[in-house]
C-alpha cells in the first residue's frame, strides 16, 4: 500500500514511489506535457505527466479535464529537479499516470486561488471565504492568529493561571450602559455575554489566576474598519494586586508570548505576508490620561481613534515603542466595577494599551469589596437587583484584582497591517453580515 505524504515531506522520498493528495491548485497543459500543481495543507507540489487531456491512453485521456480546486490524489517518483517548486517534483511510473478525483468537480472559484496576488473586493472574498480562504494570503493571517492563542495560552500557563470555560448566554447585561443582544431562553429574557467579566471575577475566588478565549457579542451599531458585533477576546484575571500596574506586568508577559509564538510557529506565514514582528519592551512606557489630553490639547472623556494614532507615533518618537499604556481614563467611561484612581476621583486604575495606532486591549483594577459595588451602581442610579448573582460571590472573600481583554483580531490586523479587522476575521459578524 501507498502511503499519502505531505508536499513539505517529499525531498526525503527522492526515488520513492509515493500518493500526494490536495486540491489541483494548478494545471498548466502543454503540447506535450501537463504540470499539475497540488495544494495540501503544508505546500504545494508539483507532477509532471507526458501527455495532456487532448491524447488518449487505454482509459481514456492521459490526463482527465479536471478543474482547478477539485480534490485529486495521484501517485508518483519523486524526482529531483531544481527548477520545480521546493527542487522536487512528481513524474508518472512506468505503469502510467494514476490520478483519482476524491470530490465532486469544482465549480469556477470566486477568485483564483494559483494568482500570486489577490485582486478580487473585500465583499467578494467574504461572501466566497470557505473558497477564497484558500488563498496562501488570505488564510495567512489566520496562521498568526492560531500561534498568538497559543502563545497567550503558554505565558499565562507559565505564570501559574488556570484556563476557564464560561457561559455566552447571560441573565444580566455586563457592561453597563453597552448594547446587548436579547434572546428568548425558554421563554426568559437572555443576553449574549458581552465578555466573560462576571465569571472570570468570581473565578479568581477560586483558582485567584484564570484566563479565557472565546467569543463576545457587542450590539453597537458601529460599522467601522475596526469594529465588529461578535469577535475573539483574550481575557485574564488575576488576584491579590496592588493596583492595575500589577495587571499591566501580566499584559507585557501576554505580549511576549504572543510574538514569541508568531515567529517560532508560524514563520511561513510572517514572511508570506511581509510581517514586521515587534519588539515588546522591557518596560512598557506609559502616559496618564490626563497628560495624553494635555499633549493632545482636548478636554475629552475618551479618545478618538486620530488620538491613538497620534499618541502611538509619540510613543514610537519618544520611546521606540510600538506599545503603549494610557492609564487612568475617566470614570465616566469606565464599566462601574473599575476601581477608582486613589486621590484622584475623576479617574481610574485602568488602561488601555495602544498598539500601532490602535486600542488593542482594556483592562485594569476591579472593586473588591460588595459595599463598593453596591455604591457604585446606586450612584449611577442602578439596581443591584440584575447583578445579584455576580455580586454574591463578593459578600464571600474576594482578595483585590484586576484583568484585562485582548481584541484577538483586531491584534492580527495591526500585525498584517490590514486595513479592515474584517480580512482578519473567520466569517465576520457586523451590521450587515450574518452569512457565510
Amino acid at each position: 500500500m501507498i502511503h499519502r505524504v505531505l508536499a513539505s515531506e517529499l525531498s526525503a522520498h527522492v526515488g520513492e514511489t509515493v500518493q500526494v493528495s490536495g486540491w489541483l491548485h494548478r494545471r498548466r497543459e502543454l503540447k506535450q506535457v501537463t504540470f499539475l500543481i497540488l495544494r495540501d495543507r503544508t505546500g504545494l507540489a508539483q507532477a509532471v505527466v507526458l501527455g495532456g487531456s487532448e491524447q488518449a491512453g487505454p482509459d481514456g485521456p492521459v490526463v482527465p479535464a479536471i478543474p482547478e480546486e477539485t480534490v485529486i490524489s495521484l501517485v508518483g517518483i519523486v524526482t529531483a529537479n531544481e527548477q520545480a517548486p521546493g527542487g522536487i517534483e512528481l513524474v508518472a511510473p512506468p505503469s502510467g499516470p494514476r490520478i483519482e478525483v476524491l470530490s465532486s468537480l469544482a465549480a469556477t472559484p470566486p477568485l483564483d486561488v494559483y494568482r500570486p496576488t489577490v485582486t478580487a473586493s473585500l465583499p467578494t472574498i467574504l461572501d466566497g471565504s470557505p473558497v477564497t480562504l484558500r488563498h496562501p494570503l488570505l488564510s495567512a493571517p489566520f496562521q498568526l492568529t492560531a500561534a498568538s492563542v497559543a502563545g497567550f495560552r503558554s505565558a499565562l500557563d507559565a505564570l501559574g493561571f488556570t484556563e476557564i470555560h464560561t457561559p455566552k448566554v447571560v441573565g444580566s447585561a455586563t457592561e453597563s450602559g453597552a448594547n446587548v443582544f436579547t434572546l428568548d431562553w425558554f421563554g426568559r429574557k437572555a443576553y449574549l455575554a458581552q465578555s466573560p467579566q462576571f465569571f472570570k471575577q468570581a473565578m479568581v475566588g477560586v483558582f485567584e489566576r484564570v484566563y479565557e478565549t472565546g467569543p463576545v457579542f457587542r450590539a453597537e451599531p458601529s460599522d467601522t474598519a475596526r469594529h465588529l458585533a461578535q469577535y475573539t477576546s483574550l481575557d485574564a484575571e488575576l488576584g491579590f494586586i496592588t493596583d492595575h500596574r500589577d495587571v499591566m506586568a501580566v499584559v507585557r508577559e501576554a505580549l511576549v508570548g504572543m510574538v514569541e509564538a508568531v515567529a517560532e510557529r508560524a514563520a511561513a506565514a510572517v514572511e508570506l505576508l511581509g510581517v514586521k514582528l515587534p519588539e515588546v519592551p522591557e518596560v512598557i512606557p506609559e502616559l496618564h490620561f490626563s497628560e495624553a489630553m494635555a499633549m493632545l490639547g482636548l478636554d475629552e472623556p475618551d479618545l478618538a481613534p486620530a488620538d491613538e494614532r497620534a499618541l502611538s507615533e509619540w510613543a514610537v518618537r519618544e520611546y521606540g515603542s510600538e506599545f503603549l499604556f494610557v492609564t487612568g481614563y475617566p470614570m465616566a467611561k469606565r464599566p462601574f466595577y473599575t476601581h477608582g484612581e486613589p486621590g484622584r476621583p475623576k479617574y481610574s486604575n485602568s488602561f488601555d494599551l495602544l498598539f500601532r495606532g490602535l486600542e488593542l486591549i482594556t483592562g485594569g483594577q476591579r472593586l473588591h469589596k460588595y459595599e463598593d459595588y453596591v455604591a457604585a451602581l446606586a450612584a449611577r442610579g442602578e439596581s443591584t437587583e440584575p447583578y445579584a448573582g455576580y455580586l454574591n460571590a463578593f459578600k464571600h472573600g474576594m482578595p483585590p484584582h484586576g484583568g484585562f481583554a485582548l481584541g484577538l483580531e483586531r491584534w492580527t490586523m495591526r500585525l498584517t497591517g490590514a486595513d479592515n479587522v474584517r480580512r482578519t476575521a473567520l466569517f465576520p459578524r457586523d451590521l450587515h453580515r450574518v452569512m457565510p
